[in-house]
């Protein structure tokens, strides 16, 4: 296993850092998957199937990653995608993480049931970050999340659909982060766990607040431990959702509202004709229904469905600016990554976070010369080898 002072130079090297940094439960949590974690790694693997064709001789002398989504300016099609629970992989993630993605010049995305707040998080922004949101029971605490989005400056909501019920994540049972064991046992083996890692504990457990989720703390204030927290949420995840719930959604947000969480022709048509703008084609990181297509595999069909309708992203698998620039020629305006950001935060911080970004946009400008590509509106399906 790498020394924690190596030089990063991918995402699996960030993830190796963060396994040596983090407590197994939480490691296991951001690392992990549904069941025998299938879909988690098609995921990535049907990215690296994906080959790329190499052209040569032709002018690239003037590269230009840059495009723009919802009217900003992005320095690539990259975004960073939500994550739960960020704040609890490094003290204050999520601030970390917009200052970093403020700085390369792409979006960053807050989970609804982040450590840092929307407030928080909008003292440290410099440009407009994203919000992520699902379909509460309590449509009042939805409603005044969004209110609370918006009076700071959120304009794109991404709106979390396939979350009907919480997938079976085996990882997260067996370290007591979602039922399963004797809670006395969960606890003593957390502490000790804590102790086995004293740069987090020192970081986080002790300097970090991890116990506190701020977007939804004012609705669960009896709360005091994590697992007080997430049981409100699963709680509050609503079988019942439809359709309708979306079109009662567009009343209430007039910002760019993005459904997360379509993997077929026909879902993403229905959620453009509830009055969504985008779509995101993805399986939840493989964290819901194990065995499903990744969202690579299930892209084409959906972006053909379409036909420049409504604006089209990715998530799910994503690991270097090659998968970014497979993402957009298989018909995606934007990809996301979800698990690479977390652990370059969680193994260097806001600073090794910004690294990885960066190694990211070499990478896509690499892809771009090497396909015979000089901007985003160039790269289409025929840079892909189907040979």
């Amino acid at each position: 296993m790498p020394s924690l002072n190596i030089a990063p130079a991918s995402a699996d090297d960030y993830r190796r850092i963060a396994e040596r940094r983090l407590p197994r439960a939480l490691f296991d949590y951001i690392d992990g998957a549904a069941g025998a974690e299938i879909s988690l790694a098609d995921n990535a693997g049907d990215f690296a199937r994906l080959k790329l064709k190499q052209r040569v001789m032709r002018d690239v002398s003037a590269l230009d990653t840059s495009t723009s989504l919802f009217g900003e300016a992005m320095a690539m099609p990259l975004a960073l995608a939500p994550i739960g629970m960020g704040g609890m992989m490094r003290k204050r993630a999520e601030v970390q993480a917009v200052r970093a993605a403020d700085a390369i010049g792409i979006p960053f995305c807050l989970s609804t049931v982040a450590i840092c707040s929307l407030e928080e998080v909008a003292k440290a922004a410099k440009r407009p970050f994203w919000f992520q949101l699902y379909m509460l029971k309590d449509r009042g605490a939805v409603s005044e999340l969004l209110k609370r989005a918006k009076a700071v400056g959120v304009r794109t909501l991404l709106f979390t659909v396939d979350l009907a019920v919480v997938g079976a994540r085996y990882r997260d049972i067996r370290n007591g982060l979602s039922g399963g064991g004797g809670a006395y046992g969960r606890l003593r083996a957390g502490l000790v766990d804590s102790l086995l890692h004293p740069q987090w504990l020192m970081d986080v457990g002790i300097g970090g607040k991890p116990h506190v989720f701020g977007n939804i703390s004012p609705y669960v204030p009896e709360a005091t431990t994590p697992a007080d927290f997430r049981q409100w949420v699963d709680s509050q995840i609503d079988p019942g959702v439809t359709w309708r719930d979306i079109e009662w959604l567009r009343k209430e947000w007039d910002g760019n509202l993005v459904i997360k969480g379509v993997l077929t022709p026909e879902d993403a048509g229905a959620a453009i004709n509830a009055g969504a703008d985008g779509v995101i084609v993805s399986n939840h990181g493989g964290r819901q229904l194990d065995g499903v297509a990744s969202g690579i595999s299930a892209l084409p069909a959906i972006a053909d469905a379409l036909k420049g309708r409504a604006k089209i992203l990715v998530d799910g698998g994503v690991r270097n600016g090659q998968d970014v620039v497979r993402a957009i020629a298989s018909g995606a305006d934007c990809a996301l990554i979800g698990r690479p950001w977390i652990f370059a935060i969680a193994a260097q911080g806001e600073d090794g976070l910004k690294r990885y970004l960066s190694l990211v946009k070499h990478d896509v400008n690499v892809a771009m010369a090497l396909t015979g590509t000089t901007r985003m509106s160039e790269i289409g399906p025929d840079i892909l080898d189907r040979s």
